[in-house]
């Protein structure tokens, strides 16, 4: 069959059993349209059956091609159903880890319950992947726990971050890698430097996708100190001692912390440091006895702080032990531990819900739910933060109405709910949680005091369950 551009007149030979073909001129562009007798006059009559098979098929194709639409427009394409995958980076063998574990998968749980997250005409399941990052553990180095958040987001195929990395350092390296992927992470344990909510908003652009939902150092600071003044002005006192654990954020917060009361009229007795894993505690606590001290302020995050406590009850030092961070003294069980030493010794868990109060109307809820399901109460920092972070995401996906990034991070910007600690909203910029010592105003934290066994929050005000009580041995008014 012979085709003949209309405008340059070029030929083209075709195929014979091309019936019907359309091609732009190799020439002039021209476009040419070329169809053999055949298929203009029908099938032949008696010649060859190949033509007519052609036909045939090409028929048999549209009328599929017409049904399929039909039957696709009539029965759509089903839901997605497949579920939303949050990716746990924690450090599995450490109290802020488990504790960030155990949340996350108790609200995973409630929410799956109550149907899942609801967005685009379907209902998905959140699924919790937790791998250990083991940034607790002495001499790992932070790239173990990067490797653990780039093998969520590549291997595991999370499509949020929640909870750590859990140490500091590990968590600011970690950022870079999440701006590389472009995935939302919401931190809820560990990491309390200021460092990382001030890198957030000083690079915006990179660092948008990091949000932090529980409290940090500065603020901590304040509510120690605040609290610090209560004492002062209501029994009196006025003499501090330190004793801090020989690593930085212990040196640095204690620093702080008797700058900031010498200028409200504290004086400073002393200073004790011990190396991480010390057992004997009696050089500090005899200076304590001896320069007068009423107030010690521990700022100590190893286990070993527990014989601190337990030799201060049998020496019966006249000073308020008052832990700023007093890892060790916060789990439900450090009454029966130390025999009942714990008893007048102060502790802070950050935010409340970590030990019972009402601090809303959701804190106790959460707190008898989660001893329900994992037999124990919440061991302290870590514990409620974690568990309100599914919550916060599922709200802002739900009124995103999408799983993408830029959305969903705009919807979280505009978080204002009220959870277990109070009122939850992050800085327009800075994506840290905005605290408050009303719980209705923000994210409220907790001092407690052990009191006949129970840990009671005394602090802040709006939330407190009992004053601070003073050892019997003690002598006020110094």
């Amino acid at each position: 069959m012979i085709a003949e551009c209309k405008k340059c007149h070029k030929k083209y030979k075709l195929n014979p059993d091309m019936l019907d073909v359309t091609f732009k001129c190799s020439q002039c562009g021209n476009i040419v349209h070329a169809s053999s007798p055949d298929f203009r006059a029908g099938p032949p009559k008696g010649g060859s059956k190949k033509g007519l098979l052609v036909v045939v098929g090409i028929l048999c194709l549209l009328i599929a091609g017409a049904a399929a639409f039909f039957f696709l427009d009539l029965f759509p394409k089903p839901a997605d159903d497949s579920p939303i995958v949050l990716g746990c980076p924690l450090a599995r063998e450490h109290a802020d880890g488990r504790n960030g574990e155990r949340g996350i998968k108790l609200a995973v749980e409630q929410i799956n319950a109550q149907g899942g997250v609801k967005i685009n005409g379907s209902k998905r399941r959140f699924q919790a992947v937790v791998i250990d990052t083991k940034d607790l553990d002495p001499g790992v180095p932070v790239s173990t726990a990067l490797e653990v958040v780039e093998q969520l987001i590549v291997e595991k195929k999370a499509d949020f971050i929640l909870g750590g990395p859990v140490r500091s350092e590990a968590a600011l390296a970690a950022m870079d890698l999440l701006s590389k992927h472009n995935k939302i992470s919401i931190l809820t344990t560990g990491v309390l430097t200021p460092k990382y909510h001030a890198l957030i908003e000083e690079q915006y652009g990179k660092y948008k996708n990091c949000f932090r939902i529980t409290g940090e150092a500065k603020w901590l600071v304040k509510e120690i100190v605040t609290c610090l003044s209560n004492i002062k002005d209501t029994y009196h006192l006025n003499k501090m001692q330190l004793m801090l654990q020989d690593v930085a954020h212990s040196r640095a917060g204690g620093d702080i912390i008797a700058k900031i009361a010498t200028e409200q009229g504290w004086t400073i007795t002393g200073k004790a440091v011990y190396p991480t894993g010390s057992k004997d505690f009696s050089r500090g606590l005899k200076a304590a006895a001896k320069n007068g001290t009423q107030v010690m302020l521990i700022w100590m995050d190893m286990p070993e702080a527990s014989e601190l406590i337990r030799q201060w009850y049998k020496m019966k030092i006249p000073a308020l032990p008052f832990g700023s961070i007093l890892s060790a003294a916060v789990g439900p069980d450090f009454w029966e531990e130390t025999n009942q030493a714990a008893e007048f010794c102060l502790a802070n868990v950050v935010n409340a819900g970590n030990v019972p109060s009402k601090a809303t109307s959701k804190t106790m809820a959460f707190y008898k739910a989660f001893e329900k399901k994992w037999g124990i109460a919440p061991e302290g920092y870590g514990t409620s933060s974690s568990y309100m972070a599914p919550f916060v995401l599922k709200d802002a996906i739900e009124r995103a109405q999408s799983l993408e990034t830029d959305k969903v991070i705009s919807a979280l910007e505009k978080t204002d709910m009220m959870g277990v600690y109070g009122r939850i909203r992050f800085g327009k910029k800075n994506h840290q949680v905005i605290p408050s010592f009303d719980p209705k105003e923000g994210a409220v934290g907790s001092i407690f005091q052990w009191q006949g066994g129970e840990r009671v929050v005394v602090f802040p005000p709006s939330i407190a369950k009992s004053e601070i009580k003073l050892p019997p041995w003690m002598k006020t008014g110094n």
